[in-house]
C-alpha cells in the first residue's frame, strides 16, 4: 500500500476529547484524520472552569456566561449559596463550542471527515477504520481510512473501546438528559421555594424525586440555558424529572430550542489502550469526575495527553508509549477522582443525606477550597487548619452530632 494513503492517525470522535488530539497531532505534522458523526450534541450543563480556558486557549466569544457563583438546593428546599471569591465558572453551549474545537483542529491541518464508526481490520501492519457515510437521500456508503494508529474518542459507550480495549464494555456511568431552553428574564417567575432564576447563578437541585443517585440542574447560556437531570436507574424518568423541575420553577411555558441525552461515564477505565495500536480518551476512557458530572476540562485534557501518546509512539515505534496518557492523567487527578466517587457513593444515597450534603456547602471552608479545587484542578494543600475543620465537620454529620 502506498503510504502517502496512509494517516499517522485516525481520531474517531469530534467532541472536545477527540478535536483535542487531533489538534496536539496536526499541530506537530502529523497527518491526521477526525472522523465524527454528523449532528451529534452532547447534553451538558457545559460548565469550564477558568484553567480549561487558558490552558486551551478559548477566546471569550465561546463563553456564553460567566457565573460567579452556585446555589444547592436540598432535599427540603433549603437554598445554601456558594459565591465565588475572585474567580468565575465559564459556561459553553457545546453545540458551538465543539464546532469550534474540530473547526481549529482542521485549520491545524487534520483531515475532517463525517460519518460512522464501524470497526477496525487489520492487514501488513496496517490498520484499517470502517466507516459509513449517509446520502443526502439517505443512502448508505461503506467507507476506509488506512492509519498506523487509532484514537477512540466516541463517548462512554465507545464502540471502538468494545471492540479493542479489554475491560472497556464494563465502564460504568449515568444517563444524563437536558433541555436548552430560552432563558427568562433576570429574577422572573420565581418558585414555590422562593428561588428565582439569576443568569450568574448556576442552580444544583440534591433531590431524590429530582434524581434518586445524582442531582438536577439549571446552568445559565446566556440568552438561552441547560436544565438537566442524571441516574444510574435505568427505570427513573429523567424527562419526567426535567418537566417537574421545570414546573417548580415556573419554567414551563419557556421555548424549549432542542434536548439531548446520553450516558455519563463515572469511573477511568484501568486500561486505555490495547497495547497495539488504540488508545482511547475522554468520555471513552471514563474521564468524567465523579458526583460533579464535570467532564469537559478532563476530556480535554485526556485528548492532549492522548495526541502526545501517539506522537511519542510515531517517532519511538514502541507501542507501550500508549500507556503514558492513562498514566499521566491519573497522576495528576486520580486522587481526586477517587474521593469524589467516596462522595457521590454516600452523600448522594438518601435525601437524609442529600440534606447534610446541603448543609455542609454553607461552610466558609468548604466553600473557599472546592472552588480553588474547581477552578485551578489542584487538591488545595496550602491551609491544613482549614482542611482540619472541614475533617472535623464531616465526622460531626457522619455520626449525627450535628444536626441538618
Amino acid at each position: 500500500m502506498n503510504s502517502a494513503h496512509i494517516f499517522d492517525v485516525v481520531v474517531v470522535g469530534g467532541g472536545p476529547s477527540g478535536a483535542t488530539a487531533a489538534s496536539v497531532l496536526a499541530r506537530q505534522g502529523h497527518r491526521v484524520a477526525l472522523l465524527d458523526r454528523a449532528g451529534r450534541i452532547k447534553p451538558c450543563g457545559g460548565a469550564v472552569p477558568p484553567i480549561l480556558i487558558d490552558e486551551f486557549q478559548i477566546p471569550d466569544n465561546l463563553i456564553v456566561a460567566k457565573v460567579n457563583s452556585a446555589r444547592m438546593i436540598s432535599p427540603k428546599g433549603r437554598a445554601v449559596d456558594m459565591p465565588i471569591d475572585g474567580g468565575y465558572v465559564g459556561m459553553v453551549d457545546r453545540e458551538h463550542f465543539d464546532e469550534w474545537l474540530r473547526v481549529r483542529a482542521s485549520d491545524a491541518g487534520a483531515e475532517r471527515l463525517t460519518g460512522t464508526y464501524k470497526k477496525i481490520s487489520r492487514e501488513n501492519g496496517v490498520v484499517t477504520v470502517h466507516y459509513e457515510t449517509r446520502g443526502p437521500s439517505g443512502e448508505t456508503t461503506e467507507a476506509a481510512l488506512h492509519t498506523k494508529l487509532v484514537i477512540g474518542a466516541d463517548g462512554a459507550l465507545s464502540q471502538v473501546g468494545r471492540q479493542e480495549v479489554p475491560g472497556a464494555d464494563r465502564l460504568k456511568y449515568v444517563f444524563a438528559y437536558h433541555e436548552i431552553v430560552r432563558a427568562p428574564k433576570a429574577d422572573a417567575s420565581p418558585a414555590p421555594d422562593g428561588a428565582s432564576y439569576d443568569p450568574k447563578r448556576c442552580d444544583v437541585y440534591y433531590q431524590g424525586p429530582v434524581s434518586p443517585d445524582f442531582y438536577g440542574w439549571i446552568f445559565p447560556h446566556g440568552d438561552t440555558m441547560s436544565i438537566g437531570t442524571g441516574s444510574a436507574n435505568k427505570g427513573f424518568s429523567l424527562r419526567g424529572s426535567v418537566a417537574d423541575m421545570r414546573k417548580a420553577c415556573g419554567m414551563t411555558g419557556l421555548e424549549t430550542i432542542r434536548h439531548e441525552g446520553a450516558p455519563i461515564p463515572m469511573k477511568p477505565l484501568k486500561r486505555w489502550d490495547n497495547g497495539r495500536d488504540v488508545l482511547l480518551a475522554g468520555d471513552a476512557s471514563g474521564v468524567v469526575a465523579p458526583a460533579s458530572g464535570e467532564g469537559i476540562y478532563y476530556a480535554m485534557l485526556g485528548g492532549q495527553l492522548a495526541g502526545d501518546a501517539a506522537a511519542l509512539c510515531l517517532t519511538t515505534g514502541e507501542a507501550g508509549a500508549l500507556k503514558t496518557a492513562r498514566k499521566k492523567f491519573m497522576k495528576a487527578h486520580g486522587r481526586v477522582f477517587w474521593i469524589l466517587g467516596i462522595m457521590q457513593s454516600f452523600w448522594y444515597s438518601s435525601d437524609k443525606r442529600r440534606e447534610r450534603f446541603v448543609t455542609m456547602c454553607a461552610d466558609p471552608d468548604v466553600q473557599r477550597l472546592t472552588w480553588q479545587a474547581y477552578m485551578h484542578k489542584k487538591l488545595v494543600k496550602a491551609d491544613p487548619m482549614a482542611h482540619l475543620r472541614i475533617f472535623l465537620k464531616d465526622m460531626a454529620h457522619l455520626t449525627g452530632l450535628v444536626r441538618p
